[in-house]
């Protein structure tokens, strides 16, 4: 039966699909007029040049479609007011009153890692991606923060692109999924652009990511830091006391010897470690590992700084391609890959502190 509450009904069903929640939920239901069997939907766009446009537009005709009685639809764009807009984001929990209360303690996830390496070179950003997405698959709502500003690489291993849509001053990140959520530099600057950023913009840079960015209510953010022990780690300890460690090395000895480091850094900024990974551990021929760059470099470490060693990952001529092609093995790889990455994720899901 046509009638005003069977087309909210169907309306409530729809997202936004940036911010992924219903339109009605969003206020962006603006009007709906029924005349005879002609339904005009007017619906208010955060922003004007919205890319989603389209695709709200379609996903609206065909719910519509559907009710009884229902001859054409009709979708009518117009954009929120600047107090529209206001609402909107206190409503999502980012108005400026509800940050000023928050003061600068971040609690938009239940828990926020950090993943960091002695050096360069080790695949963080494989394992971190990966993570991520063993979890997203495991049904935890995720986000992903590649604050390697030099090297962003996550976007790409994702098969992730475009520009995130920026309301007012707030950035909504880039969605793969339902569960994950995805912010990196590699959105902002053009891929083949070098970087030259130094200290105090980055810090203002991976700050922006972190306060300015509007995160689901996540139950983890990764954060995938850049190589050695530089000031991103500083500014993400100083902005996130209750943030966690986690190590990825390789096991050559010299990578433990950096790693060193990494503990040094953790009693610095009072970031605990939860636990080391060791990347790159083996080699599989014919079912026989071959250890070549060394054995247990991984344990060793993980003793020497009391936590736990969470597992190792053999060096894969599959994991690396699929990483190139934006298909994470955490969902597209073999199963020994899912089943692997998943073990890591449920290792890391059980550790409370």
């Amino acid at each position: 039966m046509l009638t005003k509450e069977a087309v909210l009904d169907v309306l409530s069903g729809i997202e936004d699909p940036e911010l992924g929640k219903p339109l009605t939920e969003l206020d962006m239901v603006k009007s709906i007029d029924i005349d005879g069997g002609d339904v005009t939907v007017g619906i208010n766009l955060t922003v004007a040049g919205c890319p989603m446009k389209a695709r709200i537009k379609d996903d609206i005709v065909r719910g519509v479609t559907h009710i009884e009685g229902v001859e054409s639809v009709n979708v009518v764009f117009d954009v929120m007011s600047d107090e529209e807009r206001q609402r909107l984001k206190e409503k999502l929990g980012h108005g400026t009153a509800a940050a000023a209360q928050a003061g600068t303690e971040l609690n938009f996830a239940k828990r926020f890692i950090a993943v960091a390496s002695g050096k360069g070179g080790v695949g963080k950003s494989t394992i971190t991606t990966n993570i991520a997405v063993a979890l997203a698959r495991l049904g935890h709502k995720v986000g992903l923060l590649d604050a390697d500003v030099y090297g962003f690489s996550i976007p790409h291993m994702l098969g992730v692109s475009g520009q995130p849509t920026i309301i007012d001053d707030k950035i909504v990140p880039i969605r793969k999924g339902d569960n994950l959520q995805v912010i990196s530099m590699g959105f902002f600057v053009n891929p083949d652009d070098p970087v030259i950023w130094r200290g105090p913009l980055l810090h203002k840079a991976i700050n922006q990511f972190l306060s300015d960015v509007m995160w689901d209510d996540l139950d983890f953010l990764f954060l995938d830091l850049p190589p050695g022990t530089g000031d991103v780690t500083l500014t993400i300890a100083q902005s996130i006391p209750s943030a966690e460690l986690l190590v990825v090395t390789t096991p050559q000895s010299t990578a433990t010897h950096v790693v060193g480091r990494v503990a040094r850094l953790a009693e610095k900024t009072n970031l605990a470690v939860i636990g080391v990974i060791e990347n790159m551990a083996y080699f599989e021929t014919n079912g026989k590992k071959e250890y070549i760059f060394g054995k247990d470099g991984g344990k060793l470490l993980a003793e020497r700084l009391g936590v736990s060693f969470l597992g190792e990952i053999p060096l894969t001529t599959s994991l690396r391609e699929s990483s190139d092609t934006g298909h994470p093995p955490a969902t597209d790889g073999t199963p020994e890959q899912i089943a692997l990455f998943e073990k890591l994720a449920r290792a890391i899901e059980q550790m409370h502190h």
